[in-house]
């Protein structure tokens, strides 16, 4: 019987050499593609005016609306729906997962059906509880209905990941005589912080880009937010040339939080989704 051939050691080094570069090459391309926009508005805005285009729109009050006051709007708004949602989630993430109780997995399959609920398939109900709860023009009645439709992910995510934890920690911690609430604290928040964090950074990006609840519950300039600061502001520049590129310093300026949020959480984010993706 023929003995099969060997792979020559420098053979497999010069394809992994290759497949790398085809790889980084590759990258490359769809990082330059996604770029090409922000590029793009950038030269925009310094085109005519240059840097003073963005101190312009920086101290300057446009349709009633101050640019900086609306980082911060977003910022408040964005901090209530990770805590809502860290703290709801987390607390179902465990007891879905860890506590044994009747219709268990039928109330779980129930909240993951709000998963393919849209955010436009609730303004009607939102609008009117909003009402109900005298919660129009406050952080408060954006940041509940944000928290409400990120919630069932939460669950999921978190669920997920308390079923990847060793059962060991817990039986442990149970023969001493911890309680749930003892094991809730000092085991499994702990322990799921990689995933937490991941998700707190999730929530702040996407309640920085949600335009729809504040657009429905903020209608005082004062209260303005990031996302919805682009359409309201847009009628206060006119079509010249120097106006034309202070809208597009505006814009450069309403999308830097995103991305310094997806910089700083990068790492956080990568671990909570690989993190319990392996098991001894």
């Amino acid at each position: 019987m023929a003995r099969v051939q060997e792979a020559n050691p420098l053979e497999i080094l010069r394809r992994r050499r290759i497949d790398a570069t085809v790889m980084q090459v590759l990258l490359l391309v769809l990082a330059l593609w996604w770029l090409f926009p922000l590029i793009t508005v950038i030269r925009q805005s310094l085109q005519v005016g240059g840097f003073g285009n963005y101190a312009h729109v920086l101290s300057t009050t446009l349709n009633g609306v101050f640019l900086p006051r609306t980082f911060l709007n977003s910022f408040v708004v964005a901090l209530l729906h990770a805590f809502f949602v860290l703290a709801a989630g987390s607390m179902a993430g465990y007891a879905f997962s860890r506590l044994r109780f009747r219709g268990r997995e039928l109330a779980y399959y129930l909240v993951l059906v709000f998963l393919a609920v849209p955010a436009t398939a609730v303004i009607v109900p939102v609008y009117f509880l909003t009402g109900k709860l005298g919660l129009f023009n406050s952080y408060l009645g954006v940041a509940l209905p944000e928290a409400a439709l990120t919630l069932p992910f939460a669950v999921l995510l978190l669920r997920n990941y308390a079923d990847g934890i060793d059962g060991s920690f817990f039986e442990a911690a149970s023969i001493d005589g911890a309680g749930h609430f003892r094991m809730f604290t000092s085991i499994f928040l702990p322990l799921s912080r990689p995933t937490l964090i991941n998700l707190g950074t999730l929530c702040i990006m996407w309640s920085f880009q949600d335009f729809i609840f504040p657009s429905l519950i903020i209608k005082s300039p004062q209260l303005t937010t990031a996302a919805q600061a682009v359409q309201t502001i847009r009628s206060a520049f006119s079509p010249t040339p120097q106006q034309t590129a202070q809208f597009f310093a505006a814009l450069v300026l309403l999308a830097v939080p995103a991305v310094v949020l997806i910089v700083i959480g990068l790492r956080w984010m990568t671990m909570g989704l690989t993190s319990g993706g392996a098991k001894e």
